[in-house]
């Protein structure tokens, strides 16, 4: 049984994140941006989360028309870091671990 409490937040998948960015009233009014890791780059990208789509067809993406017009496709596995504000809000932890969002509860 893994540990809980206070030092061990609740494991939210990043889908669930980003759905509830989109659909849940608790989480509108601020300006979000996801990292990405970049592999060409060799580091995380941020970008605003309403320049990306989830894409119907790969539901295991996120689908970004970059300024050069291009079609990027962002694996969700290769999301670090969702900011809200400029703050931190949810953050991939080491291996698959993921890290509750601040302010949001997977119970709600």
């Amino acid at each position: 049984m893994p540990p809980s409490g206070p030092s061990h937040a609740a494991v939210i998948p990043i889908r669930d994140v980003l759905h509830r960015i989109r659909w849940d009233p608790a989480c509108q009014g601020g300006s979000y941006e996801i990292g990405y890791v970049d592999r060409i780059a060799g580091m995380i990208v941020r970008v605003p989360f309403g320049d990306l789509r989830l894409d119907a067809g790969r539901p295991a993406a996120l689908t970004l028309h970059d300024a050069e017009g291009l079609t990027v496709r962002i694996p969700l596995h290769r999301i670090r870091q969702v900011w809200r504000d400029g703050v931190i809000f949810w953050e991939r932890r080491t291996g698959d671990a993921l890290q509750s969002p601040h302010g949001v509860d997977s119970h709600d």
